[in-house]
Formats: structure tokens, C-alpha cells, sequence
């Protein structure tokens, strides 16, 4: 168990996920963004130029990384070479915070580039919790794990998501991140209350937010259907369920979160303004 539960060092205000394309713009006019966050898998090399700019940047912002293959919820043992290449990462770049998923992504040997879901099962709680406690250890500092978008239900499971989180967050001393559209997107495809979700998750866990957008569409009986696709801005009923969060549990860090269909770097400044108006009242 990690005794650093939900140590984080960002501010408390709107951050960017940081995209190789933004860089001249973030250095000449950042605006209301006061930190990033990056892929960890995509800064895992060697040297050249998204390391040199990353360093660059770490000088003005803190930094933020999330990780997207660690594969915390699967079955198999946790791929040591990958961690020590997180690990080298985390070294030297000393990040203000980082998180993971809860979700698993391989079977074997094969990658499946996909973030899916487990059921709550207490079998699957002790992996999860085994797999955090390898990480933080390895790393010597804590991870926020985030919740997922859910789109279908497992028959075994025998817990709720926010029960199951907060029995992680519990057992390893790691904290939470808490994506509000992620919450959004799983509770229209599952048909239930996402207000009720958020007044059930251990707020006081919580190191990170992130928003982003979604797709719409429908499923074969016509009943709507949400993918969370980080392409697009957060939608006004997301904005409204963060809204009540803030106000429920206090600013946390908040991150516009957009990897696909990437816009020019002022409609991402406009979103991170967004999210200040909202942090701020607050704070004050």
C-alpha cells in the first residue's frame, strides 16, 4: 500500500492535454491554461524532438501523464519492460501527477489498443488492487486511477463502479480521476442517474477531472448511444454534471481532454476558459 494517496502536485485550475502542434502556440499564448498533460506511451523513447519539446515545456507548465497500456484490470502479469520504461520516464521528467486506467487492454502477447471494461467482482478487485500496488512501488510515487466509459453491464458483477473504486483508493492508498464525461457517456448507455453517481464517488479521492467530448449515436433498438471519442467540445449537460461536482467536492484539477479531430489551439483555450469560470466562484 502507498501512503501518498491523491498527491498531487497540479493546480487546482484548467489544463490541456498537450499535442506536438500546439507547442508554438502554447509558448507565445497559453491564456487561462496553467498545465499539461501527456500520453505516456508516446514519450517512452529516446531522445529527438518530442522529448526536447516536453523538456521545454516542463520548464513553464507542470506536467500531467497519463498512461493508456499499463493493462491495471487484466487477468495477466503486468509487462515489467513497460514499466520500467514508465519508470525511466517518470525519473527524469518528475511529473506533478500520474494516472492509469481501470481497464485492462491485452491478452497474451497481443495489444488490443482499446480501454475495456471489467466487472466488479471481488476477484477483480484483488488484481486490480495487486497490479497498483506493483506500480506505485516501481514508480515511488502515487497513481490516480480513472474511472471508465461503460458501454454494456456484466452479469457477475457484484459491486457498484463507485464501490469498487473507493475499495481500490482504500486498499492501496492510490487516489482517483474522475472523468466527468466518462460518467456522462456510461450513464445514458447503461440508463442510469450520472448526478447520482457523482454524489456517490469518494470526492475527497479525487487528484485529477478531465472532460471531454463524445459521439452520438444509436443502438440496434434505436435507444441512444454515447462513444467517448475525445473529438469534439464538452457538450452543455457535461459542463452542467461538472458544474455540480465543483460545487460538491471542491476545484480539483480539470483537463480538456481532446486526442482526435484536433482543433486550432484557441478553441482549446476556450474550452480550458470554460472550465476556469466554473473553478473559480469556487476557489474564491
Amino acid at each position: 500500500m502507498y501512503d501518498l494517496a491523491c498527491d498531487t502536485r497540479l493546480p487546482p485550475l484548467a489544463g490541456v492535454g498537450y499535442k506536438p502542434r500546439h507547442f508554438t502556440d502554447l509558448r507565445a499564448e497559453p491564456g487561462p491554461v496553467k498545465w499539461l498533460e501527456i500520453h505516456a506511451e508516446n514519450y517512452m523513447g529516446d531522445g529527438g524532438r518530442p522529448l526536447a519539446q516536453l523538456r521545454a515545456l516542463s520548464r513553464d507548465f507542470p506536467i500531467s501523464v497519463h498512461g493508456v497500456g499499463l493493462s491495471i484490470g487484466g487477468a495477466a502479469p503486468l509487462d515489467p519492460d513497460h514499466i520500467a520504461r514508465l519508470k525511466h520516464l517518470c525519473d527524469w521528467l518528475n511529473p506533478a501527477s500520474f494516472s492509469e486506467h481501470l481497464a485492462w487492454s491485452t491478452h497474451g502477447d497481443a495489444y488490443l489498443n482499446d480501454l475495456l471494461p471489467l466487472p466488479y467482482t471481488e476477484d477483480t478487485l484483488a488484481c486490480v488492487c495487486a497490479h497498483v500496488d506493483q506500480v506505485q512501488t516501481a514508480l515511488n510515487r502515487p497513481l490516480l486511477l480513472e474511472n471508465p466509459s461503460s458501454y454494456l453491464a456484466f452479469a457477475e458483477s457484484t459491486m457498484e463502479e463507485v464501490d469498487f473504486l473507493a475499495q481500490v483508493a482504500r486498499r492501496t492508498g492510490c487516489g482517483l480521476l474522475l472523468d466527468v464525461n466518462n460518467v456522462f457517456v456510461s450513464a445514458t448507455n447503461l440508463g442510469t442517474d450520472p448526478v447520482s453517481y457523482i454524489d456517490a464517488f469518494p470526492l475527497d479521492a479525487v487528484g485529477e477531472i478531465h472532460l471531454g467530448g463524445h459521439d452520438e449515436d444509436t443502438d440496434e433498438t434505436g435507444a441512444p448511444l454515447l462513444i467517448d471519442a475525445h473529438g469534439s467540445e464538452v457538450v452543455d449537460p457535461v459542463w452542467a454534471l461538472y458544474a455540480h461536482t465543483i460545487a460538491a467536492g471542491g476545484p480539483r484539477p480539470t483537463l480538456i481532454e481532446w486526442d482526435n479531430n484536433l482543433p486550432e489551439f484557441a478553441v482549446l483555450r476556450a474550452e480550458a476558459a470554460r472550465a476556469e469560470a466554473i473553478l473559480t466562484p469556487v476557489a474564491a
